[in-house]
């Protein structure tokens, strides 16, 4: 499931991915596979992301039930 909620956040905040990157320790392959969906990030980095994003875990991370 692709993370819409984070990339949004990021480019309201006016980052790249290799700046979030830089700005929570990880790789901007790393931002890219979270944003697609194909990386679950640890506890840290979502919490890393978050305050970089001026976001919670539940704004970026919490899957809302499709129906």
């Amino acid at each position: 499931m692709k993370n819409k909620k984070m990339k949004i956040a990021r480019v309201e905040k006016d980052l790249s991915q290799e700046q979030l990157a830089e700005l929570v320790g990880a790789t901007r392959q790393t931002i890219s596979m979270i944003e697609a969906g194909k990386f679950n990030p640890s506890l840290q980095l979502c919490l890393s992301i978050c305050r970089a994003l001026d976001r919670t875990l539940n704004d970026l991370f919490w899957e809302e039930d499709e129906k």
